[in-house]
């Protein structure tokens, strides 16, 4: 591997000008061939103009930093608003091999002050069998029990146990915020986080959550500490547009609380936030952004999808396979299949799953049950952090944690039968 100045291989300091120059045709050329089958230069343009039209338009691209053994790269990006890092390692034969977006921010995550952390314990646990196993983290009240409980399900991406963007760890907050006001949490590392390189091909929405969501359940169900009947499921974004297809397969499974749960179809929704993004930063480099989107998005909707259609040409990366079993997933009418109470909580400010869009797809399909409860708070965000105006990225770059009132709402909901 050839080394540049202060031990930065060379393919990294080339590859930091190229995204300086936006020259992505030349930048994927740096790709090993795993990496480029999986990103294109037209994703990875997509990728950039999202992440700097959220945060008030691109100013500088640093030099890169080597990171540990100058395998792993962060070159840090600079944007009127923040900014972020685009993180990347370099093999033997030179080449890049992966690559992530990540938010920048030195701020370490200090536990918010509805956290009481004399009220439970953690300890490590493993999610699921063979090599697809994921680490976690179990939560417990100090105490007997037996408790009620709750597995977390993140949102869409490569998520670790945390949710972490930067200094933001949302469903930290949440576990140590619920475990506070006893309730037993399970959360665990994605599999998309834990083992990106052993995932096939044709990798779906199912495979992402099913399998690891109904271990961690079975997991609590064995502890002695857990109240078997009343173990739930809570997902946030994505993870919430799970749930209903994990809990229609799993009849143990209590209840649901969905945290800014999507009901459009995905490839709708990537345009919206386009357009969103668009109009915060407006240009030709946003402009270019929503009509690839859009482009992709009539690709996905295109009765004519394969799973042999090319990956480059549908949104987000994702296969064809994965694209075909979201297209056939309807979570609004998959809830409405479920005997499970609920709770559906959405933020007023979130630009990602929005009231008008998507919570009026949980309200149709769930009108007059009693057993669910809506309820939005105006001056939240997608991660449910506290604001006002327009929602942007650039907030999720400042720290911040899940408002306390979401987190009293869903503990009370989640103790309800419990007596004081």
């Amino acid at each position: 591997m050839r080394m540049a100045e202060g031990g930065v291989p060379e393919a990294a300091r080339r590859f930091a000008a190229l995204l300086r120059a936006e020259r992505f045709e030349e930048s994927v050329e740096l790709f090993a061939p795993p990496l480029r089958a999986a990103v294109s230069a037209e994703q990875l343009r997509l990728a950039w103009a999202a992440e700097a039209a959220g945060r008030g338009g691109l100013t500088a691209v640093e030099e890169p930093v080597a990171e540990m053994d100058s395998v792993r790269v962060r070159i840090p990006v600079l944007c009127a608003e923040g900014g972020f890092a685009v993180v990347t390692s370099v093999g033997d034969d030179g080449l890049l091999q992966g690559l992530r977006f990540d938010t920048q921010g030195d701020t370490a995550w200090e536990p918010p002050g509805y956290v009481d952390e004399y009220r439970f314990t953690e300890r490590d646990v493993v999610v699921g069998t063979g090599p697809l196993a994921v680490p976690g983290t179990l939560t417990l009240p100090v105490g007997d029990g037996p408790w009620p409980a709750v597995v977390l399900l993140s949102g869409g991406g490569a998520f670790d146990r945390d949710g972490s963007s930067g200094a933001n760890k949302p469903l930290k907050d949440l576990a140590w915020g619920l475990a506070s006001r006893r309730v037993a949490v399970l959360r665990f590392d994605k599999v998309t986080f834990a083992h990106p390189d052993r995932l096939r091909p044709d990798f779906t929405m199912a495979d992402e959550y099913v399998p690891h969501a109904r271990a961690a359940v079975r997991l609590l169900r064995q502890r002695p500490e857990v109240a078997p009947d009343r173990i739930h499921l809570l997902g946030h974004s994505m993870g919430g547009k799970a749930a209903p297809r994990i809990a229609e397969g799993d009849p143990s499974i209590a209840g649901l609380v969905l945290l800014a749960a999507d009901t459009r179809p995905m490839h709708e929704a990537a345009v919206r936030v386009a357009r969103h993004l668009a109009e915060l930063e407006p240009g030709r480099a946003a402009d270019a952004m929503v009509s690839a989107l859009v482009r992709q998005a009539a690709a996905v909707a295109d009765p004519g999808l394969t799973p042999d259609t090319p990956p480059e040409t549908l949104p987000l990366g994702f296969s064809a396979s994965y694209w075909l079993d979201l297209r056939a997933y309807d979570p609004a009418a998959t809830a409405a299949r479920l005997d499970r109470p609920m709770l559906i909580i959405q933020g007023g400010r979130d630009y990602q799953v929005t009231v008008a869009d998507d919570l009026m797809g949980w309200r149709r399909a769930l009108a007059g049950r009693p057993e669910v409860s809506i309820r939005v708070h105006e001056r939240l965000d997608h991660l449910f952090f506290a604001g006002s105006g327009p929602s942007s990225p650039a907030g999720y770059a400042r720290p911040g944690h899940v408002d306390p009132v979401v987190v009293d709402e869903v503990a009370n909901w989640l103790t309800r039968y419990e007596t004081p």
